[in-house]
């Protein structure tokens, strides 16, 4: 079963192969194109090397998420596992069991594997190929205990590899919701519990301070600090409940389906089995398709989370640029909140401290946003059986579910957690402000309410001083009728 390698000394560029060296060993494999130079102890192929030969785009930034690659790490020992009850021989799918758990875990993955994302969605098809030069490799020599690497010797495996996987249509898709649906329970759930625990905290401690409230950017009518978090704490569980809601069409997958959806070349049951051992390995309630055909023409399900993402990115946009702007100061801004100093902020201005956890999370809200905008452009690319759009669709897929789990969680140990109520410049802003004024409507009507306010701006006086100075009330009409602590709610 094992051709003979040529093994010589050759110069190699970096550029081509991805590895450090300037001049290496190499052996000699072919794909259908030809012969191709392989470093000698990488344990990928010639399609990898081609790979990285016609599409250099992007450099190492733009590589397959590694997530995606775990992913089809679990897929592969999933098939493996429910061949062997359609007649794989138990030590190939034990093998190919124990290679995949070994690449799931990334240790190889990162040294051996050069994929990239954006050479269009070829990549799909050569996706499976590069893993399976990568992973046969890996299992040739506990099957015949060979310590020479190479894709080539293990050919003859492909049909007991791939065995009911035979396209990358069905394996890929597959792949990117195994990936995203880990990510969003490993890393965004988690990440958005964080905060809306932290915020929800705050809203209680705050729940007695008594503020104005502020509508256009103009004073308002008061509220309590503890109800203004008390919005941003509805806005993090209802983003928690959209990511949610959008999960049960990621947990269906596409293997099983094939080129275009038939499920062409694979055994009957083959599909539901697979969904049902993935969903066994991960813990996650995965099932198969109901329409192959839809999982793998069109990627609505991953657009849909996005969209979910999309809006949690604006709550974040939001409940970060209220919380930096109530605490700008500390002494020419709004100055209500004291936010935690992390580190110095100027390199000319002595002991000036930024809002810097506000301004991390903003830029992430930002780029969460623009990768939505790509993913809706992709997802809406799908053209007949098959979207090619798969490699780009996951990668913006799984960073802004990324992004925004860590965001989340930075943000709440670094800023919100320890986040202070400055209630002297609270008191005094709430006392100065003529919106108080509001409460006077029902007892000497809109109009005049409305002269005492515009004379106390344009005197530069207070509410009171204004209402006593037109005769519309007296001081202890004043005192009994204008009281915040009364402004917070209905009667």
């Amino acid at each position: 079963f094992l051709p003979l390698f040529k093994i010589k000394k050759i110069s190699l560029s970096n550029s081509v192969l991805g590895i450090s060296a300037s001049s290496q060993s190499y052996r000699i494999e072919s794909d259908t194109f030809g012969e191709l130079k392989v470093p000698v102890e990488k344990y990928y192929g010639a399609q990898t090397v081609r790979s990285t030969m016609n599409f250099k785009i992007g450099g190492a930034t733009e590589r397959m998420p590694i997530q995606v690659i775990r992913a089809f790490g679990i897929l592969k020992r999933a098939a493996a596992e429910v061949n062997k009850g359609y007649g794989l021989d138990p030590n190939i799918a034990d093998t190919i069991a124990k290679a995949a758990d070994e690449h799931s875990g990334g240790s190889l993955l990162k040294q051996h594997f050069h994929w990239k994302k954006f050479p269009t969605g070829h990549r799909r098809r050569n996706s499976s190929k590069l893993l399976n030069e990568l992973f046969s490799s890996t299992i040739i020599n506990p099957l015949f205990v060979c310590s020479e690497i190479g894709a080539q010797k293990t050919l003859w495996l492909s049909g007991q590899y791939n065995l009911d996987q035979k396209s990358s249509n069905d394996t890929f898709p597959t792949a990117m919701h195994i990936a995203v649906a880990k990510e969003v329970h490993e890393v965004l759930l988690p990440g958005m519990q964080k905060l809306h625990d932290a915020l929800e905290q705050k809203s209680k401690e705050f729940a007695d301070i008594i503020k104005i409230g502020r509508t256009h950017t103009q004073d308002a009518v008061p509220l309590t600090l503890g109800q203004e978090f008390s919005g941003y704490v509805q806005q993090m569980k209802y983003g928690m409940a959209r990511i949610k809601a959008a999960m049960p069409r990621v947990y269906e997958l596409a293997a099983g389906g094939t080129a275009v959806g038939t499920g062409l070349n694979t055994s009957i049951g083959f599909a539901e089995k697979v969904a049902a051992k993935v969903a066994e390995l991960t813990g996650l309630p995965f099932v198969t398709a109901p329409n192959k055909f839809e999982a793998l023409a069109a990627h609505d399900a991953l657009i849909e989370l996005s969209g979910a993402m999309n809006t949690v990115a604006c709550s974040v946009m939001k409940i970060a640029n209220d919380i930096r702007f109530l605490g700008s100061g500390p002494r020419s801004g709004l100055g209500e909140l004291i936010l935690p100093e992390n580190e110095p902020g100027s390199s000319i201005m002595p002991g000036k401290v930024n809002p810097t956890q506000c301004e991390a999370i903003t830029m992430v809200a930002a780029q969460v946003m623009g990768n939505h905008v790509a993913v809706t452009v992709g997802g809406s690319n799908g053209h007949f059986e098959l979207n090619v759009f798969k490699p780009m669709i996951v990668k913006n897929v799984l960073n802004s579910a990324r992004l925004l789990g860590d965001s989340c969680v930075s943000f709440t140990e670094h800023c919100v957690s320890e986040i202070q109520a400055n209630t002297k410049r609270i008191n005094s802003l709430m006392n100065d402000s003529l919106m108080l004024v509001t409460a006077l409507n029902p007892h000497i009507g809109y109009d005049k309410a409305a002269k005492i306010a515009k004379t106390a701006h344009k005197e530069g006086t207070t509410l009171k001083e204004a209402a006593i100075k037109l005769g519309f009330l007296t001081s202890e009409q004043f005192d009994q009728w204008v009281k915040p602590q009364e402004m917070l709610g209905p009667k």
